[in-house]
């Protein structure tokens, strides 16, 4: 974290009062970076001795340090959301109101410059977040997606043309969603009631129903984890309702195979095989022509939704569907093999399998802690715990 002393003191550029406010030394900032630039495919590099150059804007014989190479620029420009001739200038320290008034110039500055292009960018970096995610897991991924939302926020609170604020609510919307499920994944729950509330009031100001039901529905799972699975039935019902004929098919695919884990975790049995038969129904013949919130809805996932359901019910069809999806899941979702092969266990251990299960648990403990899923393995816990 940053010292006390250089608190301060005053900041020499632009650049450094930003390292400043996100209370980072120049070294914890430089392994930021480096992370950012791995994540989002930039190939500028920095290091320790690289920012205190950058951050003093002067060489030691005074003068001018002068602009870093292109592929720096560019990663620096990418996570502050300033050129780097604005970030390589001294700021205006003399008192604090003009430093205020700086400060909100360049974010009104930058927030104006956002168009289809730089929207397009921020759903190209979003998209590249979410592989890494559903790969490595959020032990690994959610730094980047708190930084993402941090700018995005800013972006938006300072955006004044009505087109381009509504995509920006929508992209945070589809953040906050993220980092939701992060935080729960990672066992952090209160975090990820949190974490949701934000991404609802973002997708209320997208003005898209389709945003609102997602944000909502998402957060029911935090009440699955809280066993109030009453209260995710109420409100995945109500999300459902509110999502017809307001929706396209895939999310309303995705939202009754959602209800129908709820009504599974509340025994409700008829209702959640009703629900699970109401997704494939709706489910379309090509998912990703859909625009729309980001849902991961197909045959197969949709098979392995359904199988965690018939699991909790104890249905002794959940192993063949179970097994089906398992074999024709696309490797890289490890996050979803882990919680497929939990859901196998614990039915192999209902039908007396108790060989069968512990080759599944094993290699579920094994990808839990390589993504650092809390959650899991708290469900792995439980098996473990119910079976003696």
């Amino acid at each position: 974290m940053a010292t006390r002393d250089a608190r301060e003191r005053q900041p020499r550029t632009v650049l450094e009062l930003k390292i400043w406010e996100r209370n980072q030394t120049l070294d914890e900032f430089a392994e930021d970076a480096e992370r950012f630039a791995r994540t989002f495919g930039e190939a500028g590099t920095v290091s320790e001795r690289h920012m205190k150059r950058l951050v003093a804007g002067r060489k030691p014989d005074g003068s001018p340090v002068g602009r870093p190479r292109p592929a720096t620029a560019r990663l620096l420009e990418r996570i502050f959301g300033l050129s780097v001739d604005e970030l390589l200038s001294p700021p205006d320290t003399g008192r604090q109101s003009d430093s205020g008034e700086q400060d909100l110039r360049q974010m009104l500055s930058a927030a104006r410059r956002v168009n289809p292009t730089v929207l397009s960018l921020l759903h190209d970096q979003l998209t590249a977040v979410r592989r890494l995610d559903r790969q490595l897991g959020a032990v690994t991924a959610h730094d980047e997606v708190a930084t993402k939302i941090q700018q995005v926020t800013r972006l938006l609170s300072h955006s004044l043309a009505p087109g381009i604020r509504e995509q920006l609510a929508a992209i945070l919307a589809e953040l906050g969603t993220l980092a939701g499920w992060q935080a729960l994944d990672l066992g952090n729950v209160s975090e990820s009631w949190q974490r949701y509330e934000r991404a609802k009031g973002a997708a209320s100001e997208s003005g898209q129903v389709a945003f609102e039901v997602h944000t909502a529905a998402e957060q029911a799972f935090v009440l699955l984890d809280l066993d109030e699975t009453a209260s995710a039935v109420e409100l995945l019902e109500a999300t459902e309702k509110r999502a017809h004929r307001a929706t396209n098919r895939l999310l309303r695919s995705w939202l009754a195979a959602a209800h129908g884990e709820a009504l599974a975790a509340d025994g409700q049995r008829s209702g959640s095989l009703r629900a699970f038969d109401r997704a494939a129904a709706l489910l379309p013949g090509d998912p990703s022509s859909m625009d729309g919130p980001y849902v991961v809805l197909d045959p197969v996932h949709l098979a392995r939704w359904r199988g965690h359901a018939l699991a909790r019910i104890g249905e002794p069809e959940a192993v063949a569907v179970l097994t089906s999806a398992l074999n024709q899941l696309d490797p890289t979702f490890t996050r979803a093999e882990t919680g497929l092969r939990v859901d196998l266990a614990a039915a192999f251990v209902a039908m007396g399998e108790r060989h069968e299960a512990q080759v599944h648990v094993t290699r579920a403990r094994m990808l839990a802690a390589d993504i650092g899923s809390v959650r899991q393995r708290r469900r792995l816990k439980q098996l473990q715990d119910s079976t003696g």
